[in-house]
């Protein structure tokens, strides 16, 4: 068997996403083939199938996945075919810049990712570089791990860059599966978390609530103003996460956020959104924006995996055969279930 089926973006422009047949690939030196058993869908993805996220096409598709090694290449030592691994999403980077020399690889000029500028894991099998895989904690299943990568991300957005203290409270705007993993990744840090969204979310919000919300608010339902009032002595509180992507959340953000207070922006909006800047300077705000993850984040986000203080498992609302790759995207747009996997 020399080919495989893949997801592939085959040229910009909206759309231009199928399954086409592509060669398996051969690990090189320091490089490792990865069998692919489950891959989570992003909203990178959906970014990236309507063409708001730069692509170098032809590329395949995904970039939160994990798998056992299939093949290794010359010079690799850390791991073995047969051994369960996930991986960091960076196939490419300088290694002499100040942000790759300085712990901040997310932000190299030159930085390759699998899935949108390299080939990545709605495959398969995908070829990543020993130095970015991790093997995974035993008794966690390959399902749970596809989500480490977003745990990563979540761990940079919402404990590196900010900072969570014992007793805040925060408040998550969006429970999505980025928001229900912000939502863990806060109340492990000691944190009590306020969870909103909308009537839409109903099923969502009720897993926020099994996962340890210490309120959530429907607000087409209820103004959150006074219940985050009422449970923050009338401050308001100590920090807030979007998770949405949606620029009203962003706005409403700012209302509910207390004076010194943080905000950190998680989501990706797609597009420009309107935000108030003199709020941002009148409540003395810190505003922090993330990029992805650091080799730092993955650490924590498996350790966090390990203990159980964060859950994926939950989260997993659908799983899905490769070739059902259109039927998962058109249900992850139309927001339903929480987080899809494909099972190549």
């Amino acid at each position: 068997m020399t080919t495989m089926l893949a997801v592939v973006k085959a040229a910009r422009g909206e759309g231009n996403v199928a399954l086409r047949e592509m060669p398996i690939p051969a690990p090189g030196s320091g490089e490792i083939l990865l069998a692919v058993r489950a891959a989570g869908i992003c909203g990178t993805d959906l970014h990236i199938y309507h063409d708001e996220y730069p692509t170098q096409p032809p590329v395949i598709l995904g970039h939160e996945l994990a798998g056992e090694v299939a093949a290794i290449g010359d010079g690799v030592t850390r791991v073995a075919p047969g051994d369960r691994i996930t991986t960091e999403t960076y196939f490419h980077l300088c290694g002499t810049c100040r942000f790759c020399r300085g712990g901040q690889p997310n932000l190299c000029p030159e930085r390759r990712s699998i899935g949108s500028a390299v080939n990545g894991g709605f495959a398969p099998f995908v070829v990543v570089p020993e130095r970015n895989v991790h093997r995974l904690p035993d008794g966690l299943s390959l399902r749970e791990a596809a989500l480490t990568e977003p745990i990563a991300c979540v761990v940079h957005g919402a404990l590196e860059l900010p900072k969570v203290s014992a007793g805040d409270v925060a408040i998550v705007a969006g429970p999505g599966a980025i928001g229900l993993l912000t939502l863990q990744v806060a109340r492990a840090a000691g944190a009590a978390v306020i969870v909103l969204g909308t009537a839409a979310d109903r099923r969502r919000l009720a897993l926020a609530n099994d996962l340890g919300a210490a309120r959530v608010i429907d607000i087409s339902e209820e103004d959150p103003a006074p219940i985050v009032s009422g449970l923050t002595g009338g401050w308001g509180a100590d920090i807030v996460f979007e998770c949405s992507g949606a620029g009203p959340a962003a706005l409403d953000l700012l209302r509910y956020v207390r004076r010194g207070g943080q905000y950190a922006q998680i989501g990706l909006f797609g597009k420009p959104v309107a935000w108030d800047l003199d709020t941002v300077c009148m409540k003395e705000l810190r505003v922090t924006g993330s990029n992805a993850s650091v080799p730092s984040a993955w650490r924590t986000a498996l350790r966090l995996l390990a203990d159980g203080s964060v859950r994926t498992g939950p989260l997993i609302s659908d799983v899905y055969p490769l070739t059902g790759w259109a039927d998962a995207f058109a249900r992850f747009e139309a927001r339903e279930g929480v987080k899809l996997l494909l099972e190549p």
